[in-house]
């Protein structure tokens, strides 16, 4: 059975027209998205978009040497990949969950036709796409002009966001990964952020103790890309507000 809209929590999918939702209902399949699945591969076709309502997700750059880097996080607010709503069927990319989570996915096909048939159909996605891309651009900005206390403050806050939790299951491991860092560095940060009262980190859990402060803190590496999805898509990107 089709899933209903209301039944949704992913903010693209609650975000389409009623109409153009009920062209892609009939082919939306849940699943589950498992830790390290990988949605999609560099220059390997795509079959699929996934709509996560759980978990969160990563898209890693990859160089020719085999490097990578997170340029952008995903969860229940987004879709991917992005590039499939331009007609693409390949990327240059790595995009995997990191967290693990559950959502719905698509034939790449059944999205081409639904953007066919209506003109109102894909401007929430390409909405998203400029959101999307506005993040990669503040992750560029805070990986060079900002501490890592404060690159690690504005990452919480975005696990923060998708997660929806107060205490989220993060390892040094997984953030050193993720922050491009070396994790003595993570667990040094780690330590500032707790001596701020702002966290609480046990093994193999972060826990947030002050988002608010988290904000501060971050000194405006965080928010931006978070508002301009409250601007474009008309619902906050968090539902935790400020203590």
């Amino acid at each position: 059975m089709a899933p209903s809209q209301r039944q949704i929590s992913n903010r693209m999918l609650t975000a389409l027209e009623p109409a153009d939702f009920a062209m892609l209902a009939p082919y939306l399949a849940q699943v589950d998205l498992p830790a390290q699945f990988q949605i999609a591969k560099p220059r390997e076709k795509l079959d699929y978009v996934y709509f996560p309502e759980s978990g969160i997700g990563a898209v890693m750059t990859v160089s020719s040497t085999g490097e990578t880097a997170e340029a952008g996080m995903f969860g229940w607010e987004g879709f991917v990949p992005t590039a499939t709503i331009i007609g693409d069927n390949v990327v240059p990319y790595v995009v995997e969950m990191n967290i693990a989570g559950s959502g719905y996915r698509v034939p790449i096909e059944a999205m081409r036709q639904a953007t066919m048939k209506s003109s109102t159909f894909q401007v929430p996605l390409v909405k998203y796409m400029h959101i999307f891309a506005t993040q990669v651009a503040f992750t560029a900005l805070a990986n060079i002009r900002y501490l890592l206390e404060q690159r690690l403050a504005r990452w919480i806050l975005m696990c923060h966001d998708r997660l929806r939790s107060d205490e989220m299951a993060i390892t040094h491991e997984y953030i050193a990964l993720m922050l491009g860092a070396r994790r003595p560095g993570v667990t040094a940060a780690l330590h500032v952020l707790e001596g701020h009262r702002l966290i609480r980190s046990v093994r193999g859990s972060v826990i947030i103790r002050n988002r608010a402060g988290l904000e501060v803190f971050a000194a405006g590496s965080y928010g931006i890309p978070e508002q301009e999805f409250e601007r474009l898509i008309g619902s906050r990107l968090s539902n935790h507000k400020p203590a």
